[in-house]
């Protein structure tokens, strides 16, 4: 009968991958751990360094447990960890996640020096005045008057784009990159317009209808959910 194999190491062009099983012990995965880099690892001190990945599938390790392994692979001279991964999150990044993710609705005027701020999606139902703000980890959809300061994306998030029904910002950020009210807006357009990152990483306003290929995945949003 064969054995179950508990680590199954596997080379690639980046290095080594460690396979661990998520239903053993915890012990007597070190314990064959320990064995198979052995085996084959040691004694090779003039080898160059090998990053070496581990996936531990369903099995959450602690930071202890995770020290404990780095340290297993590293006693191997040549060996460094190059990253651990879980396909477990804990609570409080399942959280964040969401929080990442949804949309939050918010029906009101943002006024000269107050501040919305939300970790997703903003959806707001109403005008930003000169001097109010509004900020997202995610896109910005104003269904009214943008004349105040936006800043979508700004964690980092360059793909993260600004929508409103009547676009004329003093301010508007996405990521890192802004771009100031222009000298003069068309103050008689009734097109919504939307506001990117394009090519040359500036920030470019155009018409809505342009997301619909820059950016397909918002499609569901601006069609109202359908």
């Amino acid at each position: 009968m064969k054995t179950k194999q508990n680590v199954i190491i596997k080379g690639t062009k980046d290095g080594l991958t460690l396979h661990l099983d998520d239903s053993c012990s915890f012990s007597q995965l070190l314990e064959e751990l320990e064995i198979k880099l052995s085996g084959h690892y040691e004694g090779q001190e003039d080898k160059p360094l090998v990053q070496v990945h581990i996936q531990t599938g369903l099995r959450y390790l602690s930071e202890d447990q995770k020290e404990v392994l780095s340290d297993l692979v590293r006693q191997k001279k040549n060996l460094v960890v190059g990253s651990i991964h879980s396909q477990v999150i804990t609570r409080e990044e399942a959280q964040k996640l969401k929080e990442e993710n949804e949309i939050v609705s918010v029906t009101r005027v943002i006024r000269s020096g107050q501040v919305l701020k939300v970790p997703g999606d903003l959806l707001l139902i109403g005008d930003v005045n000169p001097g109010g703000t509004v900020i997202a980890g995610g896109n910005i959809f104003v269904m009214g008057v943008l004349r105040g300061i936006a800043h979508a994306g700004f964690e980092g998030n360059k793909e993260a784009v600004v929508v409103a029904s009547k676009m004329t910002p003093s301010q508007l950020r996405i990521a890192d990159s802004f771009n100031r009210a222009p000298d003069q807006y068309d103050e008689n357009g009734h097109d919504m317009e939307c506001a990117y990152i394009d090519q040359e990483g500036q920030i470019v306003i155009d018409r809505l209808q342009s997301l619909i290929h820059l950016r397909p995945q918002l499609t569901r949003i601006l069609e109202g959910g359908r």
